[in-house]
């Protein structure tokens, strides 16, 4: 029986090693960690993380052939191949600091991994990894290696929040690359062997390591890049009262082009956009190509621009100031159907606002009081290192309270900010909200999810990124 172990059991390792055990029933799978609370939570009905599907899943195969352990030496010395699955965060301090990632834990799990190993092994970087980390993680494995023959595999993951297990059940593609010698093509057979259990051949696409590790960070790049590219459109489209929507489904039907990630909104997030593309622009500096690293710089600096943009909005909407005001916002998530906060726009949008004095009211479906107060306490970057490296209890911002329900945190509030475009905000009683609300009551929807023009008939003044300005905030503009 071929045997699996994955080192890191947060968002890609766990719903990944999941569908692997239930597409390979013969295949012996095992999700190590060893952080004690999140294997025990795997090991339970209450999952650590949120993901469409993702219980049943791991109800089918858990105890059968998908076992989640803190016993990470004993599986990894069993394991014919072993997913490195860890954190590779932006560094904070040092050389590259803001920019480069932080290989700390791949390094500790490589040299775990060569002390442990008493037979040949497959070492897949399932991580996302700047360029060469493989050529770095060789080098540990082979100075350690004791006479064992260790392949490495860069294997990246494509997965979106939300829809992960639609993503690995049936993926554009699966690529793995590896070193072009006989024993590294090897090596891609016995990876490729266990995908096309469920995925079909022509989706397994082979390549070398570089390629591999570079194609993460690109299609990384290429989203952010088209999100931003919209968003910057959204800021002129206000300015002259054109509608983003209709821009955006105009230039969609353009085949060359294609209708994804282009909606506009408050500014995208995720775990991975940034961190990439600062990634990305790391490497292009460290090999001397300046004008490329200013051209990824840009992406971020819109997507900033943008958070920025839509609270200098609320504030001027609101007679420029929230100082004491009650502000509801609805959604914290970086996007709907996942829990997920890291690098959510709604923590850079709520800081502007507490930064002008505001009192805010917080709902999100799947967010924990206990994250957004962590999120909004912590500082930039530490939200990627883990547990035991962050502030213990961050202190609680006196300004925020987190509710239960749209309407509770709407109640006597002065304006509302959508940050995530959760369905049920589609759905809310929006004449119950207005009238519970102070005059006059302002909508800022952050994902266009509403219907602008209902809700002014209601009463309510309404800013949507990218649509043509209610007369209100043409009187008031936004000095950004």
């Amino acid at each position: 029986m071929v045997k699996i172990c994955c080192i890191g059991a947060g968002y890609v390792g766990g719903p990944t090693m999941a569908v692997i055990a239930l597409k390979c029933p013969l295949i012996e799978v095992a999700v190590v960690d060893i952080s004690v609370a999140r294997i025990t939570a795997w090991n339970s009905d209450q999952l650590p993380i949120y993901e469409p599907g993702l219980e049943e899943v791991v109800k089918q195969c858990r105890g059968k052939n998908l076992f989640f352990s803190t016993d990470v030496e004993r599986h990894v010395s069993e394991a014919d191949i072993v997913f490195v699955s860890v954190n590779t965060p932006t560094k904070t301090q040092g050389l590259g600091a803001g920019k480069a990632a932080d290989l700390t834990y791949w390094e500790s799990a490589a040299r775990m991994i060569a002390h442990v190993s008493k037979s040949n092994k497959i070492v897949v970087e399932k991580s996302t990894v700047p360029v060469k980390t493989a050529e770095a993680i060789e080098k540990i494995l082979t100075h350690n290696s004791k006479g064992i023959n260790f392949q490495i595999l860069s294997n990246p993951e494509f997965l979106a929040e939300g829809t992960a297990i639609q993503d690995l059940f049936n993926p554009d593609r699966v690529l793995i690359g590896g070193r072009e010698t006989p024993d590294g093509q090897k090596a891609i057979q016995a990876l490729k062997a266990v995908y096309a259990h469920w995925v079909p051949e022509d989706r397994i696409l082979t390549t070398n390591l570089w390629s591999a590790e570079l194609s993460k960070l690109a299609a990384n790049a290429f989203l952010a890049q088209r999100i931003s590219s919209v968003n910057a459109m959204s800021a002129l489209c206000e300015a002259t009262g054109a509608d983003v929507s209709q821009v955006s489904h105009a230039v969609g039907t353009d085949t060359r082009i294609g209708p994804k990630f282009l909606n506009a909104s408050v500014g995208f997030g995720g775990s991975c956009f940034q961190k990439d593309i600062l990634n990305l622009i790391y490497i292009c500096e460290c090999n001397g190509l300046t004008e490329v690293a200013n051209y990824w710089k840009q992406v971020i600096k819109v997507n900033d621009y943008q958070k920025n943009r839509f609270v200098n909005r609320v504030v001027s909407s609101m007679f420029n100031t929230v100082s004491g005001k009650k502000i509801a916002v609805l959604g914290f998530a970086f996007k709907k159907d996942t829990g997920d906060t890291r690098e959510t726009p709604a923590i850079d949008v709520c800081k502007g606002l507490l930064g002008d004095k505001a009192r805010l009211s917080i709902y999100d479906p799947q967010v924990t009081e206990d994250q957004i107060q962590r999120d909004l306490s912590m500082n930039k970057f530490d939200w990627d290192h883990p547990i035991h490296l962050q502030p213990m209890s961050p202190t609680a911002v006196k300004q925020v309270s987190v509710v239960w329900d749209a309407y509770e945190a709407s109640k006597d509030a002065h304006g509302i900010c959508i940050l995530t475009e959760w369905d049920e905000f589609k759905k809310l009683d929006y004449q119950r909200i207005f009238d519970n609300m102070q005059k006059p009551a302002f909508v800022f929807d952050g994902r266009n999810v509403v219907d602008a023009e209902k809700l002014r008939e209601i009463g309510f003044i309404v800013y949507s990124i990218g649509k043509p300005l209610d007369p209100w905030l043409k009187d008031m503009p936004a000095v950004a």
